[in-house]
């Protein structure tokens, strides 16, 4: 719950430049999920940290299975966001003006 800032200035960024929609929430970190992710362990250091997702593992049942091979992936999809992270990124180096 501590970095909203850091979701609501990534989130922006996101917006910014990606072509694709976006959602973000701040989640309590006993719902399902929420800690599932390399994320946690900086939140574990008192690190700001977020997770990024398309909330795969409650859609999808052959998630992390044998089932789940390169061909389901959506790589324009993927390219899209990637590109929208690393405007994120940009975007967080940047010191805000204010």
């Amino acid at each position: 719950m501590r970095d909203r800032s850091l979701l609501t200035r990534s989130l922006g960024a996101f917006r910014e430049q990606a072509s694709i929609p976006s959602e973000g929430a701040v989640l309590p970190a006993f719902l399902p999920g929420v800690g599932w992710s390399d994320h946690w362990s900086f939140w574990q250091h008192g690190y700001p940290a977020l997770l990024v997702t398309d909330t795969l593992p409650f859609r999808d049942p052959d998630y992390h299975s044998s089932d789940d091979t390169p061909d389901r992936l959506d790589y324009q999809r993927m390219a899209r966001v990637a590109a929208g992270l690393e405007y994120v990124l940009i975007k967080l180096a940047t010191p805000e003006s204010g």
